[in-house]
């Protein structure tokens, strides 16, 4: 099994996993949502949705992300064969364990669990020390800072304690690597396709702008992690929201229009700032913006759409083909879109609230159930041949 294609680089087997469990985990949610079903007692339907759209999901995607990217970082060899393989196990096993929790006990469940995360980052910790790629060193601390995460979810379910902090502190691990790494891939990629077109004007190179507004982000971050309520989160949510659109808005993204494969990393990318937007409403008034609004502008409008601007990207980039996107890539991205906006506005909707709900999740299921099924034959199929 380790021969075959797609265990020959990490993109291939790992984004097509995620977007087939992101694709199957929505329904069930929603089933579990509408009392049709039980999922995962041990932890509660609501913990193991969270825990499952982060850890579960967003971790695959990672994975896939950090060891197509890694040699490139670093010039050693991908992982592949039976490395890449072990990892894809390790992650089926915590999937399996946190559906049968009830079974298995949540001591087993939490250790099953960890076992992903743990060994991509022993991985991706040999990799960066064996080339002494210190630049990449950044990416590798927000990578532990979610397994902690992680790790603090599962302690607090066996302590009987709340899992919020927890898992905003997943969710704020997972929004810092996309200030910093999608901000890394939109201005560059737009960069280099105004360029071939002549642009008179392009992206700046990363400056101290650049260095202050992720400054801000973590701060934001991290006040929001710590409280949601409250003066201090406001106002530096406030300044990251600012700072952050002014950042995209440098990136020039409406010159590229005309190719969605561009647009949707900054379309994406602005769920950042909008995020700390509600964030900042919420702490000032949060019966009139709860909480959830913000929770779900970062998961299901920045998670949901980066990650599936990047799967896209590099799947195409990766196996040779055109980097352009077919009415198929389109008609994905605007599935995650009406997941995005839908589950946005859904709690400040009153009675349309589970019309919102349901839309979103149905949108969220066809945008991932569409990747797999155009991406799947491509990862599975060999590198295209240079034309002669």
């Amino acid at each position: 099994m380790p021969g075959l294609l797609v265990f020959q680089y990490a993109f291939r087997i790992c984004f097509l996993t995620a977007a087939i469990w992101a694709a199957a985990a929505m329904p069930l949610w929603l089933c579990a949502y509408s009392g049709w079903i039980v999922i995962s007692p041990a932890y509660g339907a609501m913990n193991w949705h969270a825990h499952e759209m982060v850890f579960g999901y967003a971790a695959m995607v990672i994975c896939g992300f950090l060891f197509t990217a890694i040699p490139n970082w670093t010039g050693r060899p991908p992982v592949r064969g039976w490395t890449l393989l072990t990892l894809v196990l390790l992650w089926t096993a915590g999937r399996g364990a946190m559906l049968t929790a009830d079974m298995l006990g949540r001591p087993v469940t939490a250790v099953v669990d960890l076992l992903f995360l743990a060994a991509i980052l022993i991985i991706a910790g040999r990799e960066i020390v064996a080339a002494r790629s210190w630049r990449s060193l950044p990416v590798f601390v927000l990578i532990g800072g979610l397994t902690l995460a992680n790790v603090w979810f599962h302690v607090a379910v066996l302590s009987a304690q709340p899992t919020d902090m927890a898992m905003r502190a997943a969710l704020g691990a997972l929004i810092a690597l996309i200030v910093v790494m999608g901000g890394r891939l939109a201005p560059n990629f737009t960069r280099n396709w105004l360029s071939k077109r002549n642009a008179s004007r392009l992206p700046p190179p990363f400056n101290r702008f650049d260095a202050v507004a992720i400054a801000s982000g973590i701060a934001g971050i991290v006040a929001w992690m710590i409280e949601p309520q409250g003066r201090v989160t406001a106002a530096l949510a406030s300044v990251a929201a600012i700072l952050l659109a002014l950042r995209l808005l440098r990136w020039r993204g409406w010159a590229t229009w005309s190719e969605p494969l561009l647009l949707i990393l900054h379309i994406g990318y602005g769920f950042v700032p909008l995020g700390f937007a509600f964030a900042a409403a919420s702490a000032i008034r949060a019966d009139l913006v709860p909480g959830s609004v913000a929770i779900h502008a970062w998961t299901v409008g920045a998670v949901g759409t980066m990650t599936l601007a990047v799967m896209t990207r590099a799947t195409l980039g990766h196996t040779g083909r055109a980097l352009t996107a077919t009415g198929a890539t389109t008609a994905i991205y605007a599935a995650i879109l009406t997941a995005a906006v839908a589950r946005v506005i859904a709690p400040l909707a009153g009675d349309l609230f589970l019309p919102l709900l349901l839309l979103s999740g149905l949108s969220w299921t066809l945008a991932f159930a569409g990747f797999a099924a155009v991406y799947g034959p491509i990862a599975i199929a060999p590198r295209l041949k240079p034309a002669s």
